[in-house]
C-alpha cells in the first residue's frame, strides 16, 4: 500500500487544526509544501506544522490523535496528484 503524506497545521491556542489536512501522494511535493508553510509561519509559536506519512487519515487520527478533537475536516487533495 502506498504512503500518503498529510500536512497538518495545528493551533495550540485554539487546540484545533486551523485548516483541512492536505493530502499528498508525492513525497517531494509534500516536503515543499511543508517547507513553505514553515517559512510563512516562522515565529508563530502557537502553530505546529506537521508532515506525517501513513496509509490513511484514519491511521493518522489514531497515531496522532492529539491533533484531532472530534470532527475533522476532510483532507484536501492537492491538484495534479
Amino acid at each position: 500500500m502506498p504512503i500518503i503524506h498529510f500536512l497538518l497545521v495545528f493551533d495550540h491556542g485554539r487546540q484545533a487544526l486551523i485548516e483541512a489536512p492536505r493530502e499528498f501522494n508525492d513525497a517531494g511535493e509534500a516536503a515543499a509544501a511543508y517547507e513553505a508553510l514553515e517559512r510563512k509561519h516562522r515565529g508563530d509559536s502557537n502553530l505546529e506544522i506537521v508532515l506525517v506519512g501513513s496509509d490513511s487519515l484514519e491511521t493518522i487520527k489514531q497515531t496522532h490523535g492529539n491533533y484531532f478533537d472530534g470532527e475533522v475536516l476532510e483532507p484536501v487533495a492537492v491538484p495534479g496528484q
